[in-house]
């Protein structure tokens, strides 16, 4: 879901990062006080179908952004009807659905450098506290780049489990893709400090 950018001309494309990213803020905490009844969920999810429609992101790359939370939404929706009630568990649901597309719209129609430089420069002021916002951004950096590659490694290692016939074996999944992951993180690590990053 994250660094997904797709090029466009709309009015959600040209607005700053940094304002994208106050309003999805400002929008998941609303949707978390405010929206109380399914259908004040219901409501605030046609609000936010019209937004990818603005954005003119095709329906198809709408649902991939979700289509990974909805095992944990059907988990959370059992929980929630079997200690609550049917219509305590829409609005949970609902709320995180809701919260899913709002920051996979923001990624969608935001370039990761932008988002960077927003977080960059929101977190100028904390200088003066001893933090080092070039360095958070870096992190961030990071973090988005990791993602795909994480689930790069899940995959390739799935698929060579799938050849071995061991497709069941968790083992044959978990083991690989820690092995490779920690390679990986220690291969980038040399890189930074080769550079220099680490340096005081």
């Amino acid at each position: 879901m994250i660094g997904l950018y797709r090029p466009g001309n709309s009015v959600l494309h040209r607005l700053p990062a940094g304002v994208k990213l106050l309003l999805l803020f400002l929008t998941i905490i609303a949707a978390t006080v405010f929206a109380r009844t399914p259908w004040t969920v219901g409501a605030v999810g046609l609000v936010v179908v019209a937004l990818f429609a603005v954005a003119g992101i095709p329906w198809r790359v709408a649902l991939a952004q979700l289509r990974p939370v909805v095992w944990m939404l059907a988990v959370i929706a059992v929980f929630q009807v079997l200690l609550t009630s049917p219509a305590r568990a829409a609005v949970v649901c609902g709320v995180l659905l809701i919260s899913v597309a709002c920051a996979a719209l923001v990624t969608l129609t935001t370039r990761v450098t932008d988002m960077l430089d927003a977080v960059t420069r929101a977190l100028g002021p904390t200088r003066r506290f001893g933090v080092d916002p070039e360095r958070i951004g870096l992190l961030l950096a990071l973090a988005i780049r990791c993602v795909p590659l994480l689930a790069t490694i899940v995959h390739e290692v799935a698929e060579a489990r799938r050849a071995r016939g061991l497709e069941w074996s968790m083992t044959a999944l978990v083991t690989p893709v820690l092995v490779r992951s920690l390679r990986t993180a220690d291969a980038m690590g040399e890189a930074l400090a080769a550079r220099g990053v680490d340096d005081d």
